[in-house]
């Protein structure tokens, strides 16, 4: 478990999202998205694009048509802050259309 009080480094994201993408999906959704934030905070549009195009790839096996089925379970993931509703049109407004 990381140090609320300290932001994860991308390399301790990644090693968490690989454990939870074995063992939780939704988990590993919310934490591509904490990488995809972190990365782009880094100022590595490349490495934040990655990780948004995983975060959209993951969201697609979950349904989405109630707020409980697309609400976090966490409120941040390694200091970086989780939106209430993790779906792709967040995902598009906070990092634009990739298309």
């Amino acid at each position: 478990m990381t140090n609320q009080t300290r932001l994860a480094s991308a390399d301790e994201l990644e090693s968490i999202f690989q454990r939870e993408l074995v063992s939780d999906r939704w988990a590993a959704t919310e934490t591509a998205y904490a990488l995809a934030v972190r990365h782009r905070d880094l100022g590595d549009w490349p490495k934040s694009r990655e990780w948004v195009e995983q975060c959209l790839r993951l969201l697609e096996g979950f349904p989405s048509e109630t707020e409980e089925q697309v609400a976090t379970g966490r409120t941040s993931v390694g200091g970086v802050q989780l939106p209430t509703y993790l779906h792709a049109g967040v995902v598009q407004e906070r990092f634009g259309n990739l298309g």
